[in-house]
């Protein structure tokens, strides 16, 4: 079986996209790390890895381990889904930490699945839940990275129906992004800038200010780090 990395390759080439990656001097070798990405289409997992050139485990919203083909797809590229909203975040967190100590890459799409069904603009970037940070504070692991990348489309296409919100519902009942009426769109990309952030570097002090009154603090920095290193980047992205 290919591996994730060359599904990705094969899959952006039979789609046709061209991808131009900067700042990849940026990206830590030999070390875990947590990878933080704006998000926008299906396409932004395999985009990830081919950009980083290595397999990235990504954890992915629920009903993509659900709906049949999809559930296919997510799981050769080596995703793992998100459990139902009651075990979620300690999953997420249980697995993610697991993924980390063998050494292995997770990515994260703060944004969540919003972005997906309300479409946003490509330059621009949404709110960030910090589940992200408390894996990487909580996984205890010395040297670990969390790297922000920044996936903007200088080309795309836009279908705007392509599967009824209200049919995803019948398998994730509990996400109130499928309540309302309407289709859910999708997002191809034809031209993509990829641009890797500073590194958050993880320090002994960092799971101190975790462990203490500062705990908020400590995460709010980390979040605020990764949301302003994206924000930038996709605002540059203009420029190329």
């Amino acid at each position: 079986m290919d591996s994730p990395l060359n599904i990705s390759r094969s899959l952006l080439v039979a789609l046709g996209t061209q991808v131009l990656v900067h700042h990849q001097d940026r990206i830590p070798t030999e070390t875990p790390v947590v990878v933080v990405s704006n998000h926008r289409s299906f396409m932004d997992a395999p985009a990830l890895m081919v950009a980083l050139a290595k397999p990235v485990r990504i954890a992915c919203h629920h009903y993509m381990g659900q709906v049949p083909i999809m559930r296919d797809l997510v799981t050769q590229l080596g995703c793992f889904p998100l459990d139902a909203v009651a075990q979620r975040q300690q999953s997420f967190l249980l697995q993610g930490a697991e993924l980390l100590r063998s050494n292995q890459l997770v990515g994260v799409f703060p944004e969540g699945a919003t972005p997906m069904v309300n479409l946003t603009k490509p330059q621009e970037v949404g709110r960030f839940h910090r589940g992200f940070a408390h894996l990487a504070l909580r996984a205890q692991i010395p040297g670990l990275a969390v790297l922000p990348v920044a996936i903007a489309a200088q080309e795309e296409h836009q279908v705007d129906a392509l599967v009824p919100l209200k049919l995803l519902k019948l398998f994730d009942p509990a996400e109130p992004l499928f309540d309302h009426e309407g289709w859910h769109p999708v997002v191809l990309y034809k031209k993509l800038t990829i641009s890797i952030g500073r590194p958050y570097w993880v320090t002994a002090n960092s799971h101190d200010q975790y462990q203490g009154k500062q705990a908020k603090q400590v995460i709010r920095h980390l979040t605020d780090h990764c949301h302003q290193e994206i924000s930038t980047l996709l605002q540059q992205s203009m420029l190329y």
